[in-house]
């Protein structure tokens, strides 16, 4: 879900590298996402039709097509693998930055905070992902309906951060927050500094506390397997997740934890990479791997194609 859609530089790199092994690989559009709405029953229609043109063109074999995707998409290429349709053309599938708690991922979206293992880290994070939360889901929390300016707000904050490719977090922004917050009722001013406050300023806790779980349900509510728990022991293909370990919108745990969830019959194995982040201040850390962290990536890259 970003502005570039196929074009967003990190899924450029990404996708060049694993077409680099030889494989094929077919970057489909959905329009939505570029305007950065959801849309899941057109993602599905999207993935099937993918899948089945490759069948067609002679380019991918039933049983022997992967599909992957990345964010807050992981979930939907998650649940294709449930999906009748496609039973006996999965070979596998595969999630990039993904989620396996959205309470917590939220939260993380507000405070910055996430754990793994009994360890506790904190990170700033990257408020993309906070607009386009909110966007989707602000206005099916009960209490809320009538917060549509500011939902509509944010997904012009959120266009505008992926138009100009500057991180979210950018102090740019500041001017046209408060063009945005001229075009929203005075009661609700407030409901958007939590989402956007000035760079530099954290969302107030307070706000943080209430959203974040009003947040989660509405979207439970809206698109019941935008929370991955609710499906994945219906997943029996292989599965492959990778995330950034850096990233600053959902936090590398987020990916352990969805490994972690999985029935234990089912072919699951995940990987924390330094080479790829969501965030474009991350990309900095690809500069500073060494030859492991390059092989390590390529041992990724081999056993994505294991499971085609």
């Amino acid at each position: 879900m970003t502005r570039p859609g196929r074009h967003h530089p990190v899924l450029v790199r990404f996708i060049r590298a694993l077409a680099g092994t030889g494989a094929v690989v077919l970057v489909p559009e959905i329009p939505e996402w570029r305007e950065l709405y959801l849309a899941p029953d057109e993602a599905t229609a999207t993935i099937r039709a993918s899948v089945f043109r490759l069948e067609a063109e002679g380019l991918g074999r039933a049983g022997h097509i992967g599909v992957m995707g990345f964010s807050l998409g992981v979930p939907q290429v998650l649940f294709s693998a449930t999906d009748p349709l496609l039973r006996e053309h999965l070979g596998g599938v595969a999630g990039f930055g993904g989620y396996g708690d959205l309470d917590r991922a939220i939260h993380f979206l507000f405070e910055g905070e996430h754990e793994w293992d009994g360890r506790h880290y904190r990170l700033d994070p990257d408020p993309y992902g906070r607009w386009v939360v909110g966007a989707n889901y602000l206005t099916a929390i009960p209490g809320l309906e009538d917060a549509a300016d500011v939902a509509q707000a944010l997904v012009a904050l959120a266009k505008k951060a992926g138009d100009l490719q500057v991180g979210a977090w950018d102090a740019c922004y500041d001017s046209y927050k408060e063009e945005l917050i001229g075009r929203i009722h005075p009661t609700r001013h407030e409901l958007f500094r939590a989402f956007a406050p000035p760079a530099g300023h954290g969302s107030p806790s307070e706000a943080a506390r209430h959203l974040a779980p009003a947040l989660a349900q509405a979207a439970r509510t809206s698109v019941p397997h935008s929370d991955p728990m609710s499906f994945l022991d219906r997943v029996s293909v292989p599965v492959r997740l990778v995330h950034g370990r850096g990233d600053r919108l959902i936090p590398f745990s987020e990916t352990l934890r969805l490994a972690e969830a999985f029935p234990r019959r089912t072919n699951v194995r995940a990987y924390v990479t330094s080479l790829f982040s969501h965030s474009n201040e991350d990309e900095g850390e690809v500069k500073e791997t060494g030859v492991e962290e390059q092989l390590n990536f390529l041992r990724i890259l081999a056993d994505l194609l294991t499971i085609v």
